[in-house]
């Protein structure tokens, strides 16, 4: 098995030569060049050390349910101790509660290598995140005090529970309620599909629970949000245990919960029937990272397929002999194996490229006093974030397939462990909002908000950058833009809701190609000022994406058209 390289050239390349990084985030923080490589050199050297090679020892062995609750694979200990003593969970989160206070691009670049390192182990950190993150924002300073500085250590771990048999999606459904108790709650019913909900990895999980109060209006507008940790501040357990662990497709050292509220102890965060706008703090954040989640697949998956294509022997190439020196040619020399290896690189670096820009806007939407620059980021985001989460995974997961299919029956077995990324990266295509929920989201509720401003700023920002590309790509990107403004146009106009429905899968895909083909442009654009064998293959790389990916375009607006097309 080759093991995982973290993509340290990339990342750089993306911080220093196309996104300007420093200078991006001036007013914000105050970091360069050298600090943000030299953590990012650091966070490689965990997750190459100790994160990656837990991956498949801890998917053997599995998660377990005993009488005291859940038991993690011993790998998975081994991996997090070292996670845990560089407090990398708190990277970017707030120094007052806990966190180191640096800048989003960083957290999502060693959150992708943690990905890459192992899906499994990943959920851990992300998840404590953005329970971190809905406390911070809604909480009284009480629980603050109590609970964020140890979760950003990584002393603790969080996890929201909001799935109930009868509730998946339609969160207006559940039936858990809360009852007071002085000034906490009794938290009484069931949850189930709970990641992470309970473990030994650490010595507290924090469960963040939505359940209704009393007088509780039925409906959205009747939830309400409460903190419920596995320990109680004076050392007891508290009154909720595990009922069933999950028997799923993959992700197996990772464990997927059925957990029992028998009157557990909880603290209201954010006011009564608002736990809903609290929770999706979370639950916004929680995309993002699914979407990383995807990309760090696609890249140790395409890792694994261009090492095995480069020494693996087979035939020889359509255009004569690429080795004639050997029995036979690299796979890789075979276009179809190639076309597999570069259209999953193209697809995985154009996702980095969108989520470090993403998060740069991030750090803009939090940190910039209001005004117009902070309103611009604000839609930005939250335009892009369902893009991020369903092009990440979807674009991972056909990265993962491809990169199984170059190893041939190799790939469907365990030794080389791409049988697993296949299982693994799967379920992300499925959770924090299927990705059908993701482009529901886009189309209804993204591109119309405040009459469309936020898709009209971003087609605007990409036009604004056509100048700075070469001749080939900037024709590419701008062809890209007129059929993204005539599909906007298409959805924002038609009076059939159940048609708009039937093709959101598709004007998010459009959306996708997009905003990579611009990013790519930029990337083109910056490699082409490089004199590096690095530079060369970006520029390759760049062309595989104009070549193979961004033609696809082209469909999806014909089958938006046709499906819009009003029935004479």
């Amino acid at each position: 098995m080759f093991p995982y390289r973290a993509p340290l050239r990339d990342m750089r390349f993306l911080l220093d030569e196309v996104l300007d990084a420093p200078s991006a985030l001036s007013g914000l923080f105050e970091v360069d060049s050298a600090l943000l490589n030299a953590v990012l050199g650091e966070a490689a050297r965990v997750v190459e050390g100790s994160v990656a090679p837990a991956n498949g020892p801890a998917d053997r062995e599995g998660a377990s349910l005993g009488p005291k609750g859940v038991t993690l694979p011993r790998a998975l200990h081994e991996a997090y101790a070292p996670w845990r003593e560089g407090e990398w969970t708190g990277l970017a989160l707030d120094p007052d509660h806990g966190g180191q206070g640096l800048p989003r691009i960083l957290d999502m670049m060693v959150t992708e290598m943690a990905c890459g390192g192992g899906l499994a182990f990943s959920i851990l950190p992300g998840l404590t995140r953005g329970a971190w993150k809905a406390i911070h924002a809604h909480a009284s300073e009480d629980l603050k005090r109590a609970w964020l500085p140890r979760m950003a250590t990584g002393e603790w771990t969080g996890a929201m529970a909001l799935t109930e048999p009868q509730a998946g999606t339609d969160l207006g459904l559940l039936r858990t309620r809360a009852e007071a108790d002085g000034d906490a709650y009794r938290i009484t019913g069931a949850k189930m599909f709970i990641t992470a909900a309970d473990h030994d990895l650490t010595d507290n999980i924090v469960h963040l629970v939505l359940a209704r109060l009393p007088d509780a209006p039925a409906g959205t507008r009747g939830i309400s949000l409460f903190l419920v940790p596995k320990i109680l501040p004076d050392g007891a357990r508290n009154g909720w245990s595990v009922g069933a662990l999950e028997e799923k497709m993959g992700l197996h050292a990772s464990p997927t919960c059925l957990v029992n509220y028998d009157g557990a102890l909880g603290w209201l965060v954010g006011a009564p029937h608002r736990g809903l706008p609290a929770m999706f703090t979370m639950m916004n954040d929680e995309r993002l990272f699914v979407g990383i989640q995807g990309i760090g697949a696609g890249e140790a998956a395409v890792q694994i397929a261009a090492a095995y294509a480069e020494e693996r022997l087979q035939g020889r190439a359509s255009g004569g002999p690429a080795r004639p020196d050997l029995a036979a040619d690299p796979i890789i020399a075979h276009p179809d194996v190639s076309r597999m290896v570069q259209t999953s690189r193209a697809q995985t670096e154009g996702g980095r490229a969108l989520a470090a820009w993403l998060a740069i806007q991030i750090d803009r939407s939090e940190m910039l006093p209001p005004g117009p620059d902070r309103e611009e980021a604000e839609d930005l985001v939250a335009l892009l974030t369902p893009v991020i989460k369903a092009a990440g995974t979807d674009f991972g997961f056909e990265s993962c397939v491809n990169a199984q299919q170059v190893l041939g029956g190799h790939g469907y077995i365990r030794d080389w462990g791409l049988e697993q990324w296949v299982r693994d990266v799967r379920v992300t295509q499925i959770y924090e909002g299927t990705n059908g929920v993701q482009a529901q989201d886009l189309v209804g509720r993204k591109l119309p908000l405040n009459g469309g401003r936020a898709v009209r700023r971003f087609l605007n920002l990409i036009r604004a950058d056509l100048p700075r590309m070469d001749t080939p790509f900037s024709e590419c990107v701008n062809h890209l833009l007129s059929l993204t403004d005539r599909s906007v146009e298409t959805v924002l106009g038609s009076k059939d809701p159940a048609a708009v429905s039937e093709i959101a899968t598709d004007v998010l895909r459009l959306f996708a190609i997009l905003s990579h083909g611009w990013l790519w442009g930029l990337m083109d654009a910056a490699a082409a000022r490089g004199d590096e064998p690095f530079h060369a293959a970006k520029r390759d790389t760049a062309r595989v994406f104009r070549r193979r990916l961004a033609p696809e375009a082209e469909t999806l607006v014909n089958r938006i058209a046709l499906t819009l097309e009003p029935i004479t």
